[in-house]
């Protein structure tokens, strides 16, 4: 078995990519696939508004092109999920996006899912994002921490208690028996938040990165787009 997977930080935050790295470590097997983590220099230092995530689309897709050739599948870690769409239509390797790929995790771990996200600004986009899923009736509810991504890379032991707050609140106050957490830049607190909340907490790069292995594992390929079809793509 041999292969490779791109991860690609849309933002330019070099602590979140190996953050990243960290998380998906597990998913790194003795015969492969690989598991490159890469950093989009040309992305804000954090994903935290639409400006941010349509900015983003361009520059990704060029990054996309330049390793297509070396990959067998990539993954987008932002949980805004910029550009999944655009991505696809770049390449003809599978492309996840962490968002979609730790709802679809949250669903076979519990009834029904919440999402701690970084800024108030965050949530709205999350929850068009979740309607258009159509998950809307799984979904219990989200709150922000109120940090920014680079404030995620602050005192752990801060950021940790107010990462546990607002998980016991959406378990409590809105029925939550799964958590997920809304921004790639949290995959260092996973751990410690599952065990102190009881509760399944779910990494989005981690399920988008662990989806991508089955991918390149079973040969799993995505349907050609119009695109494709007619050699435009």
């Amino acid at each position: 078995m041999s292969g490779r997977i791109v991860v690609v930080n849309p933002n330019s935050t070099e602590a979140v990519t190996r953050g990243i790295d960290e998380a998906v470590t597990p998913l790194r097997f003795a015969d492969g696939p690989a598991i490159d983590c890469l950093t989009l220099a040309e992305g804000p230092p954090g994903i935290e508004t639409q400006v941010h995530v349509d900015g983003v689309v361009g520059p990704l897709c060029q990054l996309i092109r330049r390793e297509d050739n070396q990959a067998d599948a990539f993954v987008i870690a932002c949980f805004s999920d910029p550009g999944l769409y655009s991505a696809r239509e770049t390449t003809r390797r599978p492309v996840f996006g962490i968002s979609a790929a730790a709802m679809t995790v949250a669903l076979n771990l519990g009834e029904r899912f919440g999402i701690i996200a970084i800024l108030p600004t965050s949530v709205s986009r999350h929850r068009r994002y979740i309607h258009q899923l159509g998950l809307q009736h799984r979904f219990a509810g989200e709150l922000p921490l109120g940090l920014g991504v680079t404030e995620l890379d602050g005192d752990p032991d801060a950021v940790a208690g107010r990462m546990c707050e607002t998980g016991a609140r959406l378990a409590g106050e809105h029925g939550a028996d799964v958590l997920i957490l809304g921004c790639a830049g949290m995959a260092r607190y996973r751990a410690g938040m599952e065990e102190r909340l009881g509760l399944p907490v779910v990494e989005p790069s981690q399920a988008a990165v662990a989806q991508a292995v089955a991918a390149v594992r079973f040969g799993w390929r995505t349907p050609a787009t119009p695109e494709r079809m007619s050699g435009t793509g």
